[in-house]
Parts: structure tokens; C-alpha cells; sequence
């Protein structure tokens, strides 16, 4: 690649480099070359017959990403729920079906200004316990991971949206590094059974973010066990789209007051809700 370039030009560089492997080869040369330039959209649309320069980080990407590393993990962003995310290889990519556990959670709580304690368990980026924070100004949240370096990404988003002072990061397995009082618990937990196959771009995640165990929904029975042990009101979770029977037979001789299950927007089961009072 030379080192000045029409961005239209550019553009079909980068289509033809990445068309052979990656779908929407077109569409992706725009995030990677809107990323790389910061620039938006209406920018890059208005400005096809501009120079720019092509430079070597802006190939690497685009090697990068013909090997099929996902795009949020080389231009260190992802969206969700309508804002923007650091994101590294450290953390599990936010995936759209999440932004239904946020809804969930919304769901159940009436009143938006109520003192919650959240517990979320599995914060990776931060994305959930950021948007629990925002959405119920008077939260408090505690937010769990066994990854430093997961830790590690959500403080900077933590940072970003300056609520330090609402949301404590802790390192640790499920609830262990929590006594306290407990109002509200939110995960998103590990489902995948250890042998199920994966896509290829799964590789560069977290694998101790996606795999849950032999059967994949271990986790989500001790968080479940953790719940109803502690009396913990409310509980949201996400898991794997054959999981809701298992689910229900786990629960079938334990007390609470209701279960609820969700779809996702392909109509797969996707999470649940449990109140025990």
C-alpha cells in the first residue's frame, strides 16, 4: 500500500484485501478506515475524493482482520446499548442479546431512583454494572470477575463514565469476595459446555468467559444455589439457548416466589429472571 490515498480508494484497497474471507468486506473496510481516521460516518460518505494516509497501523488492522480477529478487539471499541465501550482481548465482546438482561433488569424495578446494591458476577468490560449505574442513579453496585485483566478493562470504562465512586471492582469467583447485603443480582455468566465447538473468531475471547463447564450451565445453577442461600431478592440471568428445561428442573423443589424466562430477538431463550419474595 502507498502511503497517500483517495478514502474511496482506500476503501476498495481494503474490500479487496479482506472480500475472500470476511462478509460485508465493504462495510467493514468503512468501520476499520472510520476507526482508524477517527471520523464518523457522514464524514467519510462526504469525503470519498479526500487524501489521507495510509499508514502502517491502518495495514495492520486490515491483516488483522483478514485473519478474522474481531474488529472491537483492533479498534479497542464496541457499542452497546447505545454507547461506546473500550474493549480489549481481555474481556468477552458485549453481544447485542445482552442488552435483554439490562431490560430484564429494568423490568423489575419500579422505581428508578430506589437505593439498590447490585451484585454483578462475570463484569468483564463493565458494560452491565456501567448501564445499571447510569440508568438507577441511586444504585451502588459491586462488580466481581476472576480476571484481573477483565478488572483491569472495566476500570477504564468505569473511569470514562466517572462511577468510581458507585461501582466497586473486586477479584474473585462468583460471590465469594462479597458480605454484603445483596438487593439485586445480575450475571451473565460462562454457558458453553467445554467439548461444543466454537467459530473460529472465538478464539481470541476469553475462553474462561465462555465456557461454563461439562454440561455449560454449572454456573448458572451456583449462582442460582448462591440466591436463594443468601435470600438475594432478585436475580437476572443470561444462559444458553437450550438451557431453560434444565433450569426449571433444577429449581423444581426449591422456594421462590416466581420465575420468568426471556427470548431473544431470534426468539431462543436467552435468560431468566427469579424472585424469591
Amino acid at each position: 500500500m502507498s502511503s497517500k490515498y483517495l478514502v474511496k480508494d482506500i476503501l476498495k484497497e481494503i474490500t479487496t484485501t479482506l472480500n475472500p474471507i470476511i462478509e460485508r468486506a465493504s462495510r467493514e473496510a468503512q468501520l476499520l478506515l472510520m476507526a482508524h481516521l477517527r471520523v464518523d460516518e457522514l464524514w467519510l460518505l462526504t469525503n470519498q475524493t479526500s487524501h489521507v494516509d495510509n499508514s502502517e497501523n491502518l495495514f495492520e488492522w486490515v491483516k488483522r482482520r483478514g485473519k478474522n480477529e474481531p474488529l472491537e478487539y483492533i479498534t479497542n471499541s464496541v457499542s452497546f446499548y447505545s454507547e461506546e465501550f473500550y474493549i480489549a482481548k481481555g474481556a468477552l465482546i458485549p453481544r447485542p442479546e445482552t442488552e435483554l438482561l439490562i431490560d430484564e433488569v429494568i423490568k423489575n424495578v419500579s422505581d428508578k431512583n430506589a437505593k439498590i446494591t447490585f451484585a454483578e458476577v462475570g463484569v468483564g468490560s463493565g458494560i452491565i454494572s456501567i448501564m445499571l449505574a447510569k440508568i438507577f442513579p441511586n444504585s451502588n453496585i459491586i462488580a466481581v470477575d476472576i480476571s484481573q485483566e477483565a478488572l483491569d478493562i472495566a476500570e477504564i470504562n468505569i473511569k470514562k463514565f466517572e462511577l468510581q465512586d458507585r461501582i466497586e471492582l473486586r477479584l474473585g469467583s462468583l460471590l465469594e469476595p462479597i458480605t454484603e447485603h445483596i438487593d439485586y443480582l445480575v450475571s451473565n455468566p460462562p454457558y458453553i459446555a467445554d467439548n461444543e465447538p466454537l467459530e473460529y473468531n472465538l478464539s481470541y475471547e476469553p475462553q474462561n468467559a465462555l465456557f461454563g463447564g461439562t454440561v455449560g450451565d454449572e454456573i448458572v445453577k451456583e449462582l442460582l444455589d448462591e440466591a436463594l442461600n443468601r435470600n438475594i431478592n432478585l436475580f437476572s440471568c443470561e444462559f444458553g439457548y437450550d438451557q431453560k428445561d434444565k433450569i426449571q428442573s433444577y429449581l423444581k423443589n426449591k422456594k421462590f416466589d416466581s420465575l420468568v424466562f426471556y427470548k431473544d430477538l431470534a426468539s431462543f431463550d436467552r435468560g431468566f429472571t427469579i424472585r424469591l419474595y
